[in-house]
């Protein structure tokens, strides 16, 4: 099969003047926390970006389809984004929320608007760990209750309260966390016990909830975690009403309901501009992070009035938080995900990408599901679509071998089976198309891993 060629791009990557890949490598070997981790068994350095495209030290272009782990999401230097952030650089950078600022309170309203229901009061930090940490603290506050209900599989951030929130070995260290979490298996139609063709799939998963309360809990609990659609756990969707039963369980038990949207928001499911809107529910709580600063570390927290008052208890406070810079960038991102369209985007292209993955899934058999919605998608590989073993060796080969052909996608799941594609929202046909004649080429060259 003749290697797929990236759709032409007009843009003149500048000379790359700094140290040498090797040179970079020794140096972060040196210097950076070796917990940190790589991609690619030959590693790429990624130097300049635009829009959907990055670029390494020698030039060399590759399509962004993961966009820095569902980030990027306005694109790479976005022409908006990077003028606005300047021009506020050249005022000023940083005041800290004890002195007014009007682009921390005009990007709070534009933020709140978004939002249904009386999800209106905004408290900016600077990532997801952060923003679920601070949603846990409000919900313990609110409520006077402690135990918390998340979600096996799910992902809420690496500091120590979210690192309990979390449910995946890989994530969590060995050390006290998960105090008064209880985690609750997650609603998973291609490996739990109802597929998707069972339409009270979303009720019977809830119903696993109700009995963790009552077996695990004191029978009253703080507040229930889950990403609208599960993402470093394999970007795996509910079923329809899972979580509006859920919702209803959890507060019958005195919970208020958090919405992990880090990654799901912002329009990029299509279907809607938040992904619990997908599962027609209003949540009590919201975070956000990634796309809401396209790459800026930007986070956000937006609840009502009423549970939001729960902090005025103490002093709380957030040096970085809401910082002018930052605050411009994610006003700017909402416009222009207004103006051009990309939540419309999001859904046309999605359509494309998930029927040239079912169409890949009919010519590979070590595809056993394809899922998502709109530019938040994935594949499972396994070695038999019966046993539904995880292809570990295979999903690691048809990974590296798409980076040889100048596409950069994900990896989830457990048992890292799991191919996540989640560009930025500004890609066109031509790069859904690219992506998927890459995908085909891979699979072909890695029929013997």
């Amino acid at each position: 099969m003749k290697p797929p060629k990236l759709p032409d791009y007009d843009h003149n990557p500048q000379p790359y003047e700094g140290p040498s890949l090797e040179a970079t490598l020794h140096l972060r070997k040196e210097f950076v926390n070796p917990g940190l981790f790589l991609y690619y068994q030959n590693p790429i350095m990624i130097v300049e970006g635009s829009m959907q495209y990055v670029y390494d030290q020698n030039g060399q272009r590759y399509l962004d389809a993961f966009g820095g782990i569902v980030t990027t999401s306005v694109g790479h230097a976005q022409p908006d984004v990077v003028k606005a952030a300047s021009e506020q650089m050249g005022k000023i950078s940083h005041t800290t929320t004890i002195y007014l600022n009007n682009v921390i309170a005009e990007y709070a309203e534009k933020l709140a608007s978004t939002l249904p229901g009386d999800l209106k009061v905004c408290y900016f930090v600077n990532s997801g760990s952060e923003a679920n940490d601070l949603a846990l603290l409000m919900a313990r506050l609110y409520t006077g209750n402690y135990d918390v209900i998340a979600l096996r599989n799910s992902y809420h951030g690496g500091v120590a309260s979210t690192m309990g929130l979390t449910s995946h070995s890989t994530w969590k260290f060995n050390f006290p966390h998960a105090f008064g979490v209880h985690h609750a298996k997650q609603a998973d139609t291609y490996r739990g016990p109802w597929g998707k063709d069972d339409p009270e799939a979303g009720v019977k998963y809830a119903a696993e909830i109700s009995d963790l309360i009552r077996f695990g809990t004191p029978g009253k609990v703080a507040g229930f975690f889950a990403e609208s659609i599960q993402g470093v756990g394999g970007v795996v969707v509910f079923p329809d009403g899972y979580l509006k039963e859920s919702y209803r369980i959890i507060r019958e038990a005195g919970g208020v309901c958090i919405a992990d949207e880090v990654q799901a928001g912002f329009g990029r499911t299509g279907e809607a501009f938040w992904g619990f809107e997908t599962q027609d529910v209003i949540p009590d709580i919201v975070t956000m992070a990634k796309s809401i600063g396209n790459g800026a570390p930007l986070a956000a927290v937006v609840t009502t009035p009423e549970i939001a008052a729960t902090l005025q208890q103490r002093i709380h406070f957030n040096t970085f938080g809401g910082n002018p810079v930052s605050c411009i960038i994610g006003k700017t991102v909402l416009e222009v995900i207004e103006r051009d369209g990309l939540q419309a985007r999001c859904a046309v292209l999605g359509e494309r990408l998930l029927q040239g993955l079912h169409k890949l899934m009919n010519k590979y058999s070590i595809i056993g599901d394809v899922r998502g919605k709109g530019l938040m998608v994935a594949m499972e590989l396994v070695l038999d679509r019966e046993s539904k073993e995880p292809a570990k060796a295979r999903t690691a080969a048809v990974f590296e071998a798409t980076k040889d052909l100048g596409l950069l996608i994900g990896k989830g799941g457990l048992d890292g089976n799991v191919l996540r594609i989640t560009p930025p929202m500004c890609i066109h046909e031509a790069d859904i198309d690219f992506l998927l004649e890459v995908l085909d080429c891979a699979f072909e060259q890695t029929k013997a891993s």
